[in-house]
């Protein structure tokens, strides 16, 4: 099966992918593409598919079951062996490990000192002089090293190693050029194999040196596995909740005065498009068409969250057995992320109109790249 739609990599997609969903989803359940990097998939636009093959067994995360030579970021094993990539007993492993770090009173244990982190970022605000006004610009100062703190903070990353993550996740979600996506992935690695080594000769009190304590001690994960988790950790704390952060100062900006609603903030800014690649163990059919086992098959979360079949349920921190353990946290700081902004700053407006403002260039996540705001 081929589509007639193909799947844009434009400045309008970058900043509106919605309507370009909103296409696929009415113009069938399922689509074969080839995604902007060249890599074929089927994309699942509606919301009850979606939800049905998140819990679908027949659909591996593993690469192994992938028949298309599916690289991806083409990780490192080092990075790869992770729980998003791991199906079954293997999975549920690694999840018991980290889950008690999420549990919804630990997380609401973190609220004081989130709130401390927001304040002491807006602090810092170095308004630079722009035609006469003071501008900041909200996500190089506030709604990216907000979670980067609570999250460097949580697993022991050393403060002056943070710069240098967001860095290398921008590199690889948004390359400037050929090389970036591997320079980016290459630093990240050795960062990682450093600070899990540092965690392991001087143990701090952070998740981190809980988690090489445990593992060295029980032998309950690989050295592989520890370095990967300590990765997915970083990258989907960070990564996610930042951009969820940035999006609801703009919809705050764009309908001032309107309360907060974080679930339905999660639903319409869903950061990342897709679920992580699935690959079907045998033949699959969804909405009547057949999807060969192998595939590389995509679930349309940014779809499937604006169908009106859905009743305010999101499929931003998917759904099923690998629904994000990290969702009380994020829910958390963003909440808390909006709400000291905007008591500290209630006057705050854009400093250009929305449809000047700049987003990632990236097929697979929605994210601003900056945030221009007069104080």
């Amino acid at each position: 099966m081929s589509d007639q739609l193909s799947m844009p990599f434009d400045a309008a997609f970058f900043a509106d992918p919605y309507d370009f969903h909103r296409r696929l989803r009415e113009a069938g359940p399922v689509h074969h593409l080839a995604t902007p990097d060249g890599t074929p998939a089927w994309i699942v636009t509606r919301a009850a598919d979606v939800a049905a093959l998140f819990g679908d067994p027949r659909l591996s995360v593993d690469k192994a079951n992938s028949r298309t030579g599916y690289a991806g970021f083409s990780l490192p094993p080092e990075l790869d062996a992770n729980m998003m990539n791991m199906d079954g007993d293997d999975h549920q492993r690694l999840r018991r490990i980290v889950s008690r770090a999420f549990t919804a009173r630990r997380v609401e244990q973190m609220a004081d000192d989130i709130r401390a982190d927001a304040e002491e970022l807006i602090d810092r605000f170095a308004p630079i002089d722009s035609l006469g006004v003071p501008t900041v610009d909200l996500v190089t100062a506030y709604t990216a090293p907000l979670p980067l703190k609570v999250i460097g903070d949580l697993i022991g990353v050393p403060v002056a190693d943070r710069a240098g993550f967001a860095a290398w996740t921008a590199a690889m979600f948004a390359p400037a050029s050929a090389g970036d996506a591997a320079d980016g992935i290459a630093n990240m690695q050795k960062f990682l194999v450093e600070l899990v080594g540092a965690r392991r000769s001087e143990p701090g009190d952070d998740l981190l040196s809980a988690i090489i304590q445990a593992r060295d001690e029980q032998d309950r994960m690989s050295e592989n596995e520890l370095v990967s988790l300590a990765f997915l950790l970083l990258l989907a704390g960070v990564e996610n909740t930042g951009h969820v952060i940035a999006a609801g100062v703009l919809s705050q900006l764009e309908n001032p005065g309107q309360p907060v609603d974080v679930e339905e903030l999660l639903r319409l800014a869903v950061p990342a498009h897709y679920a992580i690649r699935r690959f079907p163990v045998e033949d699959i059919s969804v909405g009547g068409v057949t999807i060969p086992a192998g595939d590389t098959v995509l679930l349309g979360m940014a779809s499937a969250n604006r169908d009106p079949a859905l009743d305010r349920q999101h499929f931003t921190f998917g759904h099923g057995v690998h629904y994000c353990l990290g969702a009380p946290l994020a829910r958390l700081e963003i909440r808390l992320a909006l709400e000291v902004l905007f008591a500290r700053h209630p006057d705050l407006r854009l400093a250009v109109p929305a449809a000047e403002l700049p987003w990632r260039a990236s097929f697979r996540s929605h994210a601003l790249k900056s945030l221009p705001v007069v104080l």
